[in-house]
């Protein structure tokens, strides 16, 4: 099974639509009505969707470590910091994790880009 991703609302458009061209299912929080949603509940939506969320906002990152400290489940975040990894490198990377990944690989974990 192949995984699925949702976008965070702050993800340049060129990741997605690069990512759409080489076939990745991919839905971002505005195709999904979730844009407005907070960070908590932009996850749990994730979770909801059998999809893992792809963020640049590191803010998810503490919403990761408060949930693994409490043992609050979420079905996966991979993160890419804004200044650090180029889109061409998200995209390659991405692409990579959807097709060779299982859900359980990135369940409760955070995968941080560039690989």
């Amino acid at each position: 099974m192949t995984l699925k991703l949702l976008m965070d609302q702050h993800v340049p458009r060129a990741i997605t639509n690069g990512l759409r061209a080489r076939g990745v299912d991919v839905l971002t929080a505005y195709e999904d009505g979730s844009g407005e949603l907070g960070d908590p509940e932009l996850l749990d939506r994730a979770s909801e969707l059998g999809r893992v969320l792809f963020t640049q906002d590191d803010d998810f990152l503490t919403e990761a470590a408060e949930r693994l400290q409490s043992g609050q489940a979420f079905y996966g975040i991979i993160y890419a910091h804004q200044l650090r990894v180029s889109i061409g490198k998200c995209i390659e990377d991405l692409e990579l994790i959807v097709k060779v990944g299982e859900p359980e690989d990135l369940n409760n974990t955070v995968k941080y880009l560039p690989l």
